[in-house]
């Protein structure tokens, strides 16, 4: 039994190390853009939307290469959002202060994302050839409210891309995408770390109005 426990996770890390072998230079640059638009958005710095532009553009391509058609609207929309957060940053870049949504957004905000993510799973099960229909719906529906609420600079969207990014690992592995799922898993660790210093810099927001 351990042998074969053994034998299978030595063919999956092989499997695993090939496919990154594998990576489209496409792929490469759109994960290391993603990678720097996060860490820019942890340091709440405006040209984060500028990453963001670049490699969701490129991922547009790949997802929808991949069957994965719902990331692939994401991913459009991801590319437009960048612009709308850019120019939204850009705008108050004195007075955006980080906030904090009330229980009962939180509340109507997840139970609308789940019937719309229910919906759109179900449809795209029955009339199209998408891979793993529910998971990419629910992972696309709610990255749409997280990416808005980034751009509002509410506190608590670190707190969904958690759950979110931990989802697309699993998602992007099953489409052999496999540096992308290292980075949904960078992406996870860096959104606990966004959420500390985020909700850091709203106690000294909430202590300088004091």
């Amino acid at each position: 039994m351990e042998i074969t426990i053994f034998t299978a996770m030595e063919q999956f890390f092989t499997n695993f190390l090939q496919g990154i072998h594998q990576t489209s230079p496409f792929e490469w640059i759109a994960v290391c853009c993603s990678i720097c638009y996060l860490l820019l958005a942890i340091k709440e710095s405006i040209y984060c939307w500028m990453f963001a532009f670049i490699s969701s553009s490129i991922y547009v391509y790949i997802a929808y290469s991949v069957q994965l058609h719902l990331d692939a609207l994401l991913q459009l929309f991801y590319v437009a959002m960048a612009v709308v957060g850019f120019v939204n940053w850009n705008k108050q870049k004195e007075d955006k202060k980080i906030i904090v949504w009330k229980f009962k957004y939180h509340f109507f905000n997840i139970i609308a994302t789940l019937i719309l993510s229910l919906t759109l799973g179900y449809i795209f099960q029955k009339y199209t050839n998408q891979q793993s229909p529910y998971l990419d719906a629910m992972a696309t529906c709610f990255s749409l409210t997280a990416t808005f609420m980034v751009t509002k600079k509410v506190l608590e969207n670190w707190i969904y891309w958690i759950v979110i990014d931990s989802a697309l690992v699993y998602l992007y592995l099953t489409r052999n995408l496999e540096l992308t799922s290292v980075l949904m898993f960078i992406y996870t660790i860096l959104a606990l770390k966004g959420y500390f210093t985020w909700r850091k810099h709203y106690q000294t927001q909430l202590a300088n109005t004091q």
